[in-house]
């Protein structure tokens, strides 16, 4: 058999040969390139454990809480624990409360050698006693630098040198399947690790500022404040939340994205606090409804319902202005639009673009502090409703001063909703007797005959929806009704 296979190795032309070998070679590279493709997915995550664990922390901390031992307990008259429970009483001041010593853990993370340590905010907060405990076992206290509950994040610190410490990651880089490892102290249990997927990206939770990421690593009480790393053992999220029906982990758990984290520690390292852009706006998204009866392709930007004194005010923005880009970047909606301002230098000036009767204006807002305008501005003038006919499901009617004093209107004017029909859209859209109508097709109506003039409006423009600015209780929203 031998030399019937080298004689028929040796009939093969050169170029038949060279035919062969290239097949060879792109099989080897097809085959190198699957194998390096199948390395993403970690066979251990021992490594990366062993080179950021040093730079996570134990957090306990302590607070003093009133207690109150309690009435008496009853007995009967004469019985012999009387003298006994009034002894145990009197030695316990008459069951005046007695303070005692609470205590919490959590966990957080190293961002700097000389001691600086993210958490949770809700991990400290009433804390009168912080103690750090890191991976090799030694003890520090530590100090409140600064704490932001917008975002349930603190920075705390402690004095010592050369301290192992990670890097903060870009958390926009990651993607939904991605690998992460989460560390920390779960029920007390000490330092641990879990590991998991990026499960979604965005999430919103409660806060104004919320960009969670979702994630299946195993996440539990006393995981707050740790560190969320990807596979580069940089941290891309703060390990904040669960959700969970019986308050453990079941793999949705939400971590604060690096991206919101790292402009919050950095102001708190600063100034101690934050220091957050503010607009001076109250807005709304924009529903189908109300994008077409602005005539707008699609739902986007930011509704301006109100413009109380403030920047935006100072700059010319309107009630019923749309928001459609902040400082040169597309708004999609108010998340958005919040969350930009909010991450904009207090004052910075900033081009605005805006809708306004159909055309594109752009206004340049010098911005100012929202922490402070939140202390100053008052929440809302309470501005209320008007007059009187049956239009579009609604009976409505010109305001007069006992309509103002029994409704609580003050002085502002429009048309006051005394009345809505049960089965109209206006009903189910939430239009609600007291409702006071401001605005139609974004002009002002006071009377009647005003909205049904930009009823006509709208039908001769071809529009199938008329937009209303509805105020309640001094809160301000559009409203799109059907014209048919």
């Amino acid at each position: 058999m031998t030399p019937k296979v080298l004689a028929m190795a040796d009939t093969r032309t050169p170029a038949l040969r060279s035919f062969w070998v290239l097949v060879t070679g792109l099989a080897l590279l097809i085959a190198q390139a699957l194998a390096a493709h199948a390395q993403t997915r970690p066979v251990t995550f021992a490594d990366l454990a062993d080179q950021v664990s040093p730079a996570v922390v134990n957090i306990t901390t302590s607070q003093t809480v009133a207690t109150n031992t309690g009435p008496m307990p009853q007995v009967p008259e004469g019985s012999p624990f009387e003298d006994f429970f009034r002894d145990f009483m009197d030695r316990n001041q008459d069951g005046a409360p007695r303070p005692r010593r609470s205590q919490a853990l959590g966990s957080g993370f190293v961002i700097s050698p000389d001691g600086y340590i993210v958490t949770n905010n809700h991990v400290i907060e009433g804390a009168d006693e912080i103690l750090i405990e890191f991976f090799s076992g030694e003890e520090l206290e530590a100090e409140v630098v600064g704490t932001d509950p917008n975002t349930d994040l603190a920075l705390l610190k402690v004095e010592a040198e050369d301290l192992p410490f990670v890097p903060w990651g870009e958390s926009e880089d990651m993607r939904v399947g991605d690998w992460v490892m989460a560390m920390g102290n779960p029920l007390g249990q000490g330092f641990s690790v879990s590991a998991g997927i990026v499960s979604a990206r965005g999430r919103a939770l409660s806060g104004t500022y919320d960009d969670y990421i979702q994630t299946d690593a195993a996440i539990n009480r006393g995981n707050s404040g740790g560190p969320l790393f990807n596979m580069d053992g940089e941290v891309i999220g703060v390990n904040t939340a669960i959700l969970s029906p019986n308050g453990g982990s079941i793999g949705i758990g939400f971590a604060m994205s690096s991206r919101v984290a790292v402009g919050v520690i950095d102001q708190l390292r600063e100034f101690g606090e934050t220091r957050r852009g503010w607009l001076g706006v109250r807005i709304q998204d924009v529903t189908d409804d109300i994008a077409e009866s602005l005539g707008l392709a699609s739902a986007r930007g930011a509704l301006v319902t109100d413009v109380p004194e403030g920047p935006a005010a100072e700059a010319g923005i309107e009630a019923g202005d749309l928001i459609t880009a902040f400082n040169g970047r597309p708004v999609e909606d108010t998340r958005e639009l919040v969350r930009r301002v909010g991450d904009a230098a207090v004052g910075a000036t900033v081009p605005v673009t805006l809708l306004r009767d159909g055309e594109e204006i752009t206004l340049d807002v010098t911005l100012g502090r929202r922490e402070t305008a939140e202390a100053a501005v008052p929440a809302a003038a309470p501005e209320p409703e008007p007059v009187e006919r049956e239009i579009l499901g609604l009976t409505v009617t010109q305001t007069t001063p006992g309509l103002a004093e029994e409704f609580g209107l003050g002085g502002a004017e429009g048309l006051l909703v005394v009345d809505v029909a049960p089965d109209s859209e206006a009903f189910e859209k939430g239009l609600r007797a007291g409702d006071l109508i401001t605005e139609a097709g974004q002009q002002p109506v006071e009377t009647v005959a005003d909205l049904e003039e930009r009823i006509e409006e709208a039908r001769d423009a071809g529009r199938r929806s008329l937009l209303l600015l509805v105020r309640r209780a001094g809160d301000p929203r559009f409203v799109a009704l059907s014209l048919g």
